[in-house]
């Protein structure tokens, strides 16, 4: 019997475009067995949409069935919390994160659900996205060249190396996920501290198999409404961003190394004394960066030092966390 899937959607004043997202979920040539959406406290109709464009589609289509659940905050939860709750109201076999504003391509749950059924050891698989405005034209770029992803680091993934890569940075986008129910029991519930997608991507590494399609299976709109977006950085951008606030943004990185540490020993022998080692140096790497002083000159022997020991291409970006510690104002 196939793997079934229910799709996790998350709304929040999301009336403009929610209903041709519900279209393209139900035109899937391998359709879910149910819609679980989570309405996030919204002012506008969205859910109502969101039901008509389900029954349309039904009616349009013989045959389709698929359940609709929908769930009400009348106080906001945030992204995060939000996304929590629909996923743990799921019954499929596989949850498919979804968006309130994108597009997904007829195959894509077809392609990426027979990732699965060929293999048993897969707990989470995202893919590729391409970008595009607010009326669909296309942005020029894919998700993946947003985020300027390397293909080491794609190759990492596909070798099971997926941890390690996530040590370093979140390259799993929410909208273009497909995860096993079966991961919730080791991921909920989700620290408030942590994004959804980089949450349930990195436990998923810690305790099995995490892949990426590089196939463009969305299209991920970009507008001003967007609650999390792509964008790649230009050059001014970057030098910005070196030249910034330090503000708390390591202390926060570090806190959240942390919280990840206290959920993998919970689980015992199901995580590699190897993973939990990767991320004790992890956390040591983020205090050691919390912790350097305001002047930039007197960083600078101390951030050499620990440029010398691998751990800013190892847990960061390589130079440019080099230069971002160097450089950065308090």
């Amino acid at each position: 019997m196939a793997l079934s899937i229910s799709v996790a959607l998350c709304s929040h004043n999301g009336a403009r475009y929610i209903g041709e997202q519900v279209q393209s979920i139900c035109r899937q040539t391998f359709p879910p067995v149910e819609i679980v959406l989570s309405d996030d406290a919204s002012t506008d109709d969205c859910v109502s949409v969101a039901q008509l464009a389900l029954e349309t589609s039904m009616r349009e289509l013989p045959g389709l069935k698929i359940g609709f659940r929908v769930l009400r905050n009348t106080t906001a939860l945030r992204v995060t919390k939000n996304f929590e709750q629909a996923v743990s109201a799921c019954s499929g076999d596989l949850i498919a994160l979804s968006d309130q504003d994108d597009v997904w391509h007829p195959e894509r749950l077809a392609q990426m659900a027979a990732e699965f059924e060929k293999r048993p050891d897969l707990l989470l698989l995202h893919s590729d996205a391409r970008l595009v405005d607010g009326e669909r034209r296309d942005l020029g770029q894919s998700l993946f060249h947003a985020l300027e992803v390397k293909q080491f680091e794609l190759d990492w993934i596909h070798v099971g190396q997926a941890f390690d890569v996530f040590l370093r940075r979140n390259l799993v986008t929410g909208a273009t996920t497909l995860f096993r129910r079966s991961l919730l029991e080791h991921a909920l519930p989700f620290p408030k501290e942590w994004i959804h997608d980089e949450w349930l991507a990195i436990v998923a590494s810690s305790v099995g198999r995490v892949d990426v399609l590089e196939d463009e299976l969305i299209e991920y709109r970009q507008h001003g409404g967007n609650q999390i977006g792509a964008r790649r950085d230009t050059f001014l951008g970057k030098v910005r961003k070196a030249l910034a606030s330090r503000g708390d943004t390591h202390v926060k990185r570090a806190i959240k190394a942390e919280l990840l540490l206290d959920r993998l020993l919970s689980l015992g022998d199901l995580v590699a004394a190897d993973t939990i080692q990767k991320l004790r140096e992890k956390i040591e790497h983020q205090r050691f960066r919390a912790a350097l002083p305001p002047s930039r000159l007197a960083r600078c022997v101390p951030v050499l030092r620990e440029a010398m020991t691998g751990r800013y291409n190892k847990f960061g970006r390589g130079t440019r966390g080099v230069v971002r510690d160097l450089f950065e104002s308090v």
